[in-house]
């Protein structure tokens, strides 16, 4: 495929039109996938839903880009909290494809971003970041998908 044919908006970023399998490798053209996650950010309280169900669903791929959507639109004060829940996600998927190298750092980065918004009092929106962390480290150890 050249580059004028690669899969991007008009702004030059990718988009999700490859399909992916449940863990986001990607696919064939053509192959059936699994459904895509909408590319906007959705608001904060709807984005930790839809990222619990997609975790649930054993899709922490998915859920790592509904996260990531609410990071990158989110207000700065709030980064380290969407983009630290969003490597836990990464680390999951990364414990259910076999990488358990890959699955380690990203956890401990993501304890890393997740004490420091803890520490800095801001709004968690209902989330227990040490149960959250906890729940993740057990199951990056034991090359689990599932949080």
């Amino acid at each position: 495929m050249s580059g004028s044919e690669r899969d991007r908006d008009d702004r030059g970023r990718a988009r999700q039109a490859r399909p992916r399998d449940a863990l986001g490798r990607p696919l064939p053209y053509g192959a059936e996938g699994v459904e895509p996650v909408p590319e906007e950010a959705l608001p904060p309280l709807e984005t930790l839903d839809r990222a619990r169900d997609l975790v649930a669903g054993g899709r922490p791929f998915a859920a790592h880009e509904v996260l990531e959507a609410r990071w990158k639109a989110g207000p700065a004060g709030e980064r380290d909290l969407w983009q630290g829940l969003a490597q836990v996600c990464v680390a999951l998927t990364h414990a259910a494809r076999g990488n358990q190298t890959g699955a380690q750092r990203l956890s401990d980065r993501a304890a890393m971003r997740l004490a420091a918004y803890s520490a800095s009092g801001g709004d968690t929106y209902g989330v227990d970041l040490s149960a959250v962390m906890e729940c993740a480290q057990r199951h990056v150890a034991e090359g689990r998908a599932q949080a």
